[in-house]
């Protein structure tokens, strides 16, 4: 089989801000909603093997369907905003849609699935519609809808299926927001009520089923912060019958009949440790012993008051304790919206508000000690923009979450391969983050929906991990950055929007009676503040919260409104940027001064915003492109010796007769040679212009022509973001990718020598599969500077096998990052050989 052209190599996503969002298989994968996707997460492996897309609307609920013999599952289940549920079929180890659910009128929110027999799959169903559906799905790949419950003006929160014990009757528990759980048996197809528990005192936010013996047992959570357990069990014909012993204390049973047996349902025990309310519960699966299935009894429950606690009885009395509690202390994070355990009991693993994916390992050789994992991160809202450090050993995005986030090869001590990891999180804002621009190594300028742009320079601290995790040298590091001023790390005032440094004599620990008398005020209300780490894996989310920003440097103003795009040139002296316009007073590009952070120039060319710009890869030409359909071309002159400073010149541009672009031009990028550059549309046109050749001695007096080299290449939807990339193909040929609004990225071949009549100059090379293309639009598209795949060369140098041939291999590949509004960054492996 030929090697596939473009692999994924890493998708940095986080999970749905929805309760029922995240399940854990028998087969170790971790599922997960993120935006429209569902991830399939490998937890050892530590990166997601798989993205399905299917849903148009955000994922709200994923289940794994369990199977009755404990074997890996091969069917998974997920309701979006979409109002359809989609069930998943595994086919040679990869998920496929298999049946869609369509007769909900609103989003659903709470799956799950239980096996009827080997071929049909019985499915339940709660939305914002206020109904409760029961689904039939049969091999045939269809789904019937068997019964809709409709709960009036009220709603369930989540739902849970089972079968009664002895029997093949499904009985189904439903938590609502009135505080109760109810429970139905399916009898002729229908949904029947049998009995309403009562006893909550707020919003029943989950229901759990475990089956233990010939019983059932029943956890359900509340907002009122309690956990209720019930048992549900078969009476015998003698037992309801006797008469009542009034010497025996026994708890209050409630009695429903189905088919002729009886069943009785009493409360086990009420467990009362979270602050908060409590999101969730999950039961541990059940394991093989000796033959026979057994269900462990130990419950997790995660909560607001962001802690998880593992329940179990104890072993003489009986009596429900907690067993372990983890979480998080201070911040300013929101708490747990749901939890869940790995099939063996070793790991467990939380969502948060913000997305985020907590996991705690139980540790070997300490028994009751869990301590936090290394696990994945992303963005929970649209990725606006992203960059490669000039290196291409790093990249930083940021996104409409208010963060940037800095993304690196990390290589485990006995592992073969490096996996992605968030390492640092330099900003984290009150506005939404919309640009960014890299000057130097550990430098980078962003912008946000404000008037001010931000500088920021790597801590000290920062740079001392990053040596750490990946592998490279401390001391060149520290060296190619000026260290002897370098603050250690940052932290952000509690009501400020600015990281301040933090050096090293901030850091003296206060002596303990300090810490006893406050001196004033501001002294018992500390803000977050930073410590120092010394990382040798990527950190977990509170440190990332807390101790990885980065230090503000300076702050820029000049604009008039929100900021849109930055550019950075290749000498790095100088910063291009550009806000939102209307007008054309508003539309001008203004130029900073990289070492001084002065404002050079102001450019005034365009009417409208400018949506991209990009210094020519030799920095003597900047190319902007707007809102307006046109582009303009700058040059930068010559340093006198009255003007030092590198100043630009309108060099040419389009006008209206000579635009091609009928619509918006949303990006731009120059060819490796700074010869062409390239210009993509809404009108789904993609065109290369050139050349550029710039004469010292030229006459300045007549302008350059540029016009198209390329044919006019028609992708067929709107072309959201291009790129060149920075090493050539074979016989000097181009090679470009395209992002669509519609997800795709697309690779195409072109060459200067063709005829561009025939269209016969652009050949297409590849493209992403259904299963790596992005759900919603790409924002940018960036290639790695250079050739060979981040996080490979150091340990391919070090002289495993046979070294030269392993380097000349690693130049044949190139790679390529994407952000889209999907909230996911993807980095992506092409290999120029397969092309």
């Amino acid at each position: 089989m030929a090697a596939p052209v473009i692999e994924t190599c890493h998708v940095a996503c986080c999970a749905n801000r929805t309760p029922n969002v995240v399940s854990w298989g028998r087969g170790g994968t971790i599922a997960f909603g993120t935006c429209n996707s569902v991830a399939l997460y490998d937890p050892q492996e530590r990166r997601v093997v798989a993205l399905l897309n299917g849903h148009t609307g955000r994922v709200n609920a994923v289940q794994w369907v369990h199977k009755q013999d404990n074997a890996p599952e091969c069917h998974l289940v997920s309701g979006g905003s979409d109002n359809q549920l989609i069930l998943w079929e595994a086919q040679d180890g990869k998920f496929f849609q298999s049946v869609q659910c369509k007769g909900h009128t609103g989003p659903v929110c709470a799956v799950d699935a239980i096996y009827m027999d080997d071929s049909k799959l019985l499915v339940a169903s709660s939305a914002s519609d206020s109904t409760v559906r029961l689904w039939l799905c049969s091999d045939a790949k269809e789904a019937e809808c068997l019964h809709s419950l409709s709960c009036g003006s009220g709603f369930m929160m989540d739902v849970s299926l089972v079968l009664l014990p002895g029997s093949r009757v499904p009985i189904l528990a439903c938590g609502g927001d009135d505080s109760r759980v109810y429970l139905y048996v399916q009898t002729n197809r229908q949904l029947q009520r049998v009995m309403t528990l009562q006893g909550h005192e707020d919003w029943v936010r989950g229901v759990a089923w475990a089956s233990t013996g010939g019983e059932l047992l029943l956890a359900s959570c509340s907002q009122d912060s309690l956990i209720r357990v019930w048992r549900l069990c078969a009476k015998s014909g003698t037992d309801t019958h006797t008469e009542d012993d009034n010497t025996i204390i026994k708890m209050k049973e409630d009695i429903f009949e189905v088919k002729e047996k009886v069943f009785a349902v009493s409360l086990e025990t009420v467990l009362a440790g979270h602050e908060n309310r409590v999101y969730g519960v999950h039961w541990q699966l059940p394991f093989n012993k000796g033959g026979k299935l057994q269900q462990p009894l130990s419950l997790l429950s995660a909560s607001m008051d962001k802690t998880m606690i593992l329940w179990a009885p104890e072993e003489g009395s009986g009596v429900w304790v907690e067993q372990v509690r983890v979480g998080e202390v201070g911040g300013n994070t929101l708490g747990f919206y749901g939890c869940q355990m790995s099939p063996d009991g070793s790991m467990i693993v939380a969502h948060a508000f913000h997305g985020a994916l907590h996991l705690w390992c139980k540790d070997q050789d300490k028994e009751s000690e869990w301590r936090p994992g290394v696990v994945i991160s992303g963005h929970f809202n649209a990725v606006q923009d992203l960059s490669w450090d000039p290196d291409g050993e790093f990249i930083i995005s940021v996104g409409l979450d208010q963060t940037s986030r800095l993304f690196t090869p990390w290589r485990k001590h006995n592992s073969r391969q490096a996996t992605w990891h968030e390492i640092s999180r330099p900003q984290i804002h009150g506005y939404d983050m919309q640009c960014l621009a890299m000057v130097g190594r550990f430098q980078f300028v962003s912008g946000a929906d404000e008037k001010v742009l931000r500088v920021f320079q790597a801590p000290r601290n920062f740079v001392e991990n990053f040596a750490n995790i990946s592998g490279t040298s401390k001391e060149m590091l520290l060296t190619s950055s000026d260290a002897a001023s370098l603050p250690e790390g940052a932290s952000t005032p509690a009501l400020g929007l600015s990281n301040k440094a933090v050096f090293q004599d901030d850091l003296v620990s206060k002596t303990s009676e300090e810490v006893e008398q406050f001196s004033s005020a501001s002294d018992q209300y500390q803000e977050s503040y930073f410590h120092p780490l010394n990382l040798t894996e990527p950190p977990p989310e509170d440190h990332l919260l807390q101790n990885t920003l980065w230090p503000e440097v300076q702050k820029l103003y000049g604009h008039g409104f929100e900021m849109f795009c930055l550019a950075s040139d290749s000498t790095r002296t100088v910063v291009a940027s550009a806000c939102k316009a209307s007008k054309a007073e508003h539309a001008a590009v203004l130029l900073w001064s990289a070492t001084t952070w002065r404002q050079l120039q102001v450019l005034p060319y365009h009417t409208l915003t400018v949506t991209q710009m990009a210094f020519s890869p030799d920095a003597q030409l900047l190319l902007t492109v707007s809102r307006d359909r046109t582009w303009s071309l700058w040059r930068r002159n010559l340093p006198t010796p009255e003007s030092p400073d590198p100043l630009f010149s309108l060099y040419t541009h389009t006008g209206k007769d000579t635009a091609i672009h009928s619509r918006i031009i949303w990006s731009c990028d120059w060819s490796p040679d700074s010869k062409y550059f390239v210009t993509s549309s809404r009108d789904k046109k993609v065109i290369v212009w050139g050349p550029c050749m710039l004469e010292p001695s030229g006459d300045p007096e007549r302008p350059p022509e540029i016009r198209p080299c390329s044919s006019i290449l028609d992708v067929g939807d709107s072309a959201t973001a291009v790129a060149f990339c920075p090493v050539f193909c074979s016989d000097q040929n181009y090679l470009l990718a395209v992002g669509l609004e519609c997800g795709r990225i697309l690779l195409y071949r072109w060459s200067p020598g063709q005829q561009p009549a025939g269209g016969g100059d652009w050949s297409s090379c590849g493209e992403t599969d259904p299963t790596q293309s992005h759900t919603l639009a790409v924002k940018r598209l960036r290639w790695r500077p250079r050739a060979g795949r981040a996080g490979r060369e150091t340990g391919e140098k070090n002289g495993q096998t046979d070294g030269d041939s392993e380097i000349e291999e690693e130049g044949s590949w190139v790679q390529l990052a994407s952000a889209s509004a999907d909230h996911t960054v993807k980095i992506f492996n092409i290999n120029k050989q397969a092309l």
